[in-house]
């Protein structure tokens, strides 16, 4: 018999190899290293070197201002002065610098001289270490009407951000309004030629449904190899483009909810991380409704985050506040039950009748690196205790710097 199975399992092994070989080029798991909780969008013409700090500043003074409703909407002071911490210390994780939708009634050459601009005040704050730790740009889309615009902001960016001494470290182009695969084949030639990173995003519905019925966000998702790291969800557009009136466009609208299903199952196992959209009702005005806008946004943060939506857009500096209150009451909640399940775990035992499995318990440690990434967790609160090897955090605690792939 045992001269059966290893003749049984080589041939296996010879039948198998092409797609053992495919399994393990189009689905490599999880990108490693840190990926930020948010992306703040900036139109071009409003960036310049003290957008980071500034934005900090203008969520703590709002805070400040409405500070007995923010406590009482995060009724966890231990929170409260998290997210006044955090807005202090990085109060922007991943800047997005855009020359589309948000950049409005310019010219060609106001592009053309915003590019620059904008590209230097960046490597600049990049020398002097005030970067938020992510960013990129978004262009117009390949659609021939902007493709050649789009192209040439691009290559002028990144031309005048290396020779202003900036890298493009944790940088990526986001290209929007995205209808074929060939637009994202189009980009990993770009990508490749000037060796940086894209995300792809998706608003509109020919990115989730092809013409064969296909769901083509997948087939985008592998045309994109290995210079594609994101899927980010566009609500408006989307919204608009499957008829949904603007008083029902939302993140938790059911045609949201489909697309990002499509989206969350055609990137999975592939490295490629996915980031919800924005919510455009802003915490800004008088007291009612800035507390208004920031229960909406608590709220859709939160429901993002037990969807597995790790990241989303934020587009105003009032928007902070409620990003970080929810992400860190998001973590710090499940921690202690996350912490207890990995013990079991290692341990080879269950915790409250309940057997994990390894990959639940690589769920539960992705889970407690997020938390520890973003500053919800304190990497003293588990390194003590007898976890897995892949959950040990790092004597520094939090990582400060992206890794990229």
């Amino acid at each position: 018999m045992s001269d059966l199975a290893a003749r049984l399992t080589a041939e296996l092994d010879e039948r198998l190899a092409p797609a053992d070989a495919a399994l393990a080029a189009q689905y490599p798991g999880e990108r490693p290293g840190r990926q930020p909780v948010h992306t703040v969008y900036v139109p071009a013409d409003r960036y310049d070197a003290g957008l980071v700090p500034a934005y900090g500043a203008a969520a703590l003074a709002v805070l400040d201002e409405h500070a007995d409703a923010f406590a009482e909407l995060v009724a966890d002071d231990d929170i409260v002065a998290r997210v006044r911490a955090k807005l202090g210390r990085e109060p922007v994780e991943d800047l997005r610098i855009d020359f589309e939708d948000g950049y409005v009634g310019k010219s060609d050459e106001d592009e053309t001289l915003d590019v620059e601009r904008a590209a230097l005040a960046l490597a600049e704050t990049r020398l002097a270490g005030t970067a938020a730790p992510f960013g990129g740009i978004r262009v117009k889309c390949f659609e021939a009407a902007t493709r050649g615009r789009a192209i040439r902001t691009l290559t002028a960016y990144v031309a005048t951000l290396r020779d202003g001494g900036g890298t493009l470290d944790g940088w990526v182009v986001t290209l929007p309004k995205v209808t074929s695969v060939d637009q994202v084949e189009a980009m990993v030639h770009v990508a490749e030629t000037l060796d940086l990173r894209f995300e792809v995003q998706v608003e509109t519905p020919q990115s989730i449904l092809g013409p064969d019925g296909t769901a083509l966000v997948a087939k985008m998702v592998h045309a994109g190899g290995e210079r594609l790291t994101g899927l980010h969800y566009g609500t408006y557009d989307y919204s608009a483009f499957v008829g949904i009136v603007a008083g029902h466009q939302s993140l938790a609208h059911p045609a949201a909810d489909h697309a990002k299903l499509v989206m969350q199952a055609a990137a999975a196992g592939t490295g490629v991380r996915l980031s919800d959209g924005s919510t455009n009702r802003l915490p800004v005005g008088d007291h009612d409704t800035v507390v208004a806008g920031w229960a909406e946004h608590h709220r859709l943060v939160r429901r993002g985050l037990e969807r597995g939506y790790y990241q989303g857009w934020d587009l105003h500096p009032a928007q902070l506040p409620t990003r970080y209150a929810a992400t860190y009451a998001f973590y710090r909640e499940g921690l202690t039950g996350a912490l207890d399940r990995l013990e079991a775990y290692a341990h080879r035992s269950s915790h409250g009748g309940i057997a994990d499995e390894p990959a639940t318990a690589r769920a539960l440690g992705s889970y407690v690196l997020r938390g520890l990434d973003c500053g919800a967790v304190d990497a003293d609160e588990v390194r003590d205790l007898d976890l897995p090897g892949f959950l040990r955090p790092p004597s520094g605690g939090p990582a400060e710097q992206p890794v990229t792939r």
